[in-house]
């Protein structure tokens, strides 16, 4: 199949998965399609919103309508990077035998990650970078396609261990949920509270999905394209030349090279589901937002004066 025909099957595989996963969730069209974009570029997202906006649910219908494996870890202070990753145990014979943790699966819902202690946190770096992980010093390849979407509760700050950056900088979207609609909040009342369960047909392999990673991938750029995200990415560093006043005045650390890259891979896939054979500048602006807010740390004046990441991103757009 040439890649212009491929693309023009992504758009139409795209609506229909939209319309299974709508199905069970109502509005969030954003939240969803930035968890798929994220999905279609290979990268892994972490969703951010109070209690009851069906973050977990989200996940879990997305993964029924990709057909992919599923696993949910609660993460708990107490939680061990053996619970995530597996372990080694003693079989019958006295040899040592590894059994596989919940890693081991092609979605990982990391759930309200920000509960569990650094050491715990860590057991993923390796599975979300490399795609593999690392027990007893024996080296275990994961099942492609993986994804980590974790999810964070943003007011509740009691008990609980704030992501590391570089923890931070390997989720590709921080995509925050917003509360619903009047309108649509009627539509989840009335969907469930009554016997009436919806059920979801799974519309894509494995295999179908890593194709459309290789798709993506292989979308072309043109240098303009490319310059603008670079340069955008550059605005948000307080040192660097290009970083505008506000910048100086608000940050204190911008973002690094891996928010450039996610950011074309993200145009990329953005204008590949809209049907558009290469990504342009909108493409990019499209997905900045959920792109660089997790990778730019405030200063205490912006606190102080209540100036938001979300404004910033904005004056640089």
């Amino acid at each position: 199949m040439s890649d212009v025909k491929a693309v023009n099957e992504l758009v139409n595989k795209f609506h229909l998965l939209k319309e299974e996963i709508g199905k069970i969730i109502i509005g969030q069209h954003e939240a969803v399609d930035f968890t798929l974009l994220s999905i279609f570029c290979g990268g892994h997202s972490l969703l951010i919103g109070v209690p009851g906006l069906a973050k977990t649910l989200l996940v879990n219908t997305i993964s029924d309508a990709l057909g992919l494996n599923f696993k949910r870890i609660q993460f708990t202070p107490d939680l061990m990077p053996s619970d995530i990753l597996g372990s080694e145990i003693l079989d019958e014979n006295r040899h040592f035998k590894f059994i596989k943790g919940p890693i081991f699966s092609n979605i990982i819902l990391a759930d309200e990650i920000n509960r569990t202690p650094p050491k715990t946190q860590a057991a993923l770096l390796e599975a979300m970078q490399e795609r593999s992980v690392t027990v007893s010093g024996n080296h275990y390849k994961l099942a492609l396609p993986f994804f980590v979407l974790a999810t964070q509760n943003p007011i509740e700050q009691e008990g609980t261990y704030p992501l590391p950056e570089a923890q931070l900088d390997r989720f590709m979207f921080s995509i925050y949920l917003e509360y619903p609609t009047f309108s649509e909040e009627v539509a989840v009342v009335k969907s469930t509270t009554s016997n009436h369960q919806q059920t979801i047909k799974s519309l894509f392999s494995s295999e179908e999905i890593i194709a459309i990673q290789q798709l993506i991938r292989k979308i072309p750029v043109a240098d303009n394209v490319i310059e603008y995200a670079v340069k955008l990415v550059g605005k948000t560093r307080p040192k660097s030349a290009e970083a505008t006043q506000l910048v100086k005045d608000y940050l204190d650390w911008g973002a690094g090279p891996r928010a450039s890259q996610n950011l074309i891979l993200a145009a990329k896939a953005h204008a590949a589901v809209k049907g558009k054979y290469s990504p342009d500048i909108e493409d990019v602006k499209a997905v900045a937002i959920p792109i660089l807010s997790h990778r730019i740390v405030k200063n205490y004046k912006a606190e102080a004066e209540g100036i938001t990441i979300t404004d910033i991103i904005n004056s640089l757009l």
